[in-house]
């Protein structure tokens, strides 16, 4: 299959939509897929406003179009709801072809987080966005009811999956700070409701791993937190591994693949029993949910590493990545115009 994928974001993004779309792209060219990529390289762009590290392409049509027109495709799957996504929605409507879509973000909600603009606004750009699509693929089942609640159609599994080789239980002396170490990885941003724990008053530790717009604030309000800014994927598994437990404070994740590679490294999940640790943690015994975030960081620490590696092992790129190419049998194998059933 030839596979067109087209997203807003992109390398050097770090984000869970960026490593989500490497890992699966690594996936379909082992298996002998063709994937070619439409993002904001070879784009004039801008920064994004609230969050400068985003690059959005500026008035990308025409030559969105111009790069369609001369790809050769079995199927597009639109990855984001930017400007890239809108321009290759239009081509795609003119045209007659069927495509995909993700929903990877809560748009409205981290919206909202930012500017005084009612979620259900979000919603209706959302729900506008993804009604032409053949699939609509959204990673966990409560954010799928969530989003049938609120009107969308034909939505699809996509799970997720975690390197589990790099991602691993090891020796804990990579830290050497007094001990409990909390740790929190994540985009440094509103939205990923960091102070809620970086308030806590636990004994101990608190590392911050990540980047972004709010990371010299919280520097500035915590002093007594460690903040590592971004790290690369070596040093981010080392970090895990030497930890004793993450805490994930988002209340707005859609997944958190954040959540399986500590998981993989050995390490509990203390969180909030929203949309994400629901359905990543579920009954697995491999972390605590808790709307109490610092009684379910107390339970998570007695959590065997071993029960949390055995359930992060059953979560794999490849069968994600089954998932997703199954959503696209309906578009491929020649039946890319919407006319053809």
């Amino acid at each position: 299959m030839r596979l067109l994928i087209v997203s807003d974001a992109w390398l050097p993004q770090v984000n869970g939509v960026v490593r989500t779309l490497q890992a699966t792209i690594a996936e379909l060219e082992r298996r002998g897929h063709e994937v070619s990529v439409i993002s904001p390289e070879g784009f004039r762009t801008v920064p994004c406003p609230t969050y400068p590290e985003i690059e959005l392409a500026v008035l990308p049509g025409r030559e969105v179009a111009r790069r369609m027109e001369r790809a050769r495709f079995d199927a597009v799957h639109i990855a984001t709801e930017g400007p890239l996504g809108l321009a290759a929605r239009r081509y795609c409507l003119r045209r007659g072809l069927r495509f995909t879509t993700a929903y990877h973000t809560a748009f409205p909600e981290y919206l909202q987080a930012r500017i005084p603009l009612p979620v259900n606004a979000g919603y209706s750009f959302m729900r506008w966005f993804h009604a032409p699509s053949r699939a609509v693929m959204a990673p966990t089942e409560s954010l799928r009811q969530r989003l049938r609640g609120r009107g969308f159609l034909n939505l699809r599994h996509w799970t997720r999956g975690v390197d589990a080789e790099l991602f691993r239980p090891r020796q804990k002396d990579y830290l050497s700070d007094p001990r409990p170490i909390y740790l929190c990885v994540g985009r440094v941003v509103v939205d990923k409701n960091i102070e809620a724990f970086l308030n806590l008053d636990l004994p101990g530790t608190k590392y911050v791993t990540g980047s972004g717009p709010q990371l010299a604030k919280l520097k500035a309000r915590y002093p007594a937190a460690r903040f590592t800014g971004y790290v690369d994927d070596a040093t981010l598994a080392q970090i895990y591994a030497a930890a004793d437990v993450f805490v994930f404070p988002s209340r707005t994740d859609t997944f958190g693949l954040v959540l399986l590679e500590a998981l993989a490294s050995g390490l509990p999940v203390a969180a909030y029993p929203v949309t994400g640790p629901l359905d990543v943690i579920g009954d697995s015994g491999a972390g605590c949910l808790d709307a109490d975030l610092g009684r379910a960081i107390s339970q998570a620490l007695e959590i065997a590493p071993e029960r949390c590696r055995e359930h992060a092992l059953g979560f794999s790129w490849a069968a994600a990545t089954d998932q997703f190419v199954a959503n696209l049998d309906a578009i491929a194998n020649g039946q890319m115009w919407a006319g053809v059933s």
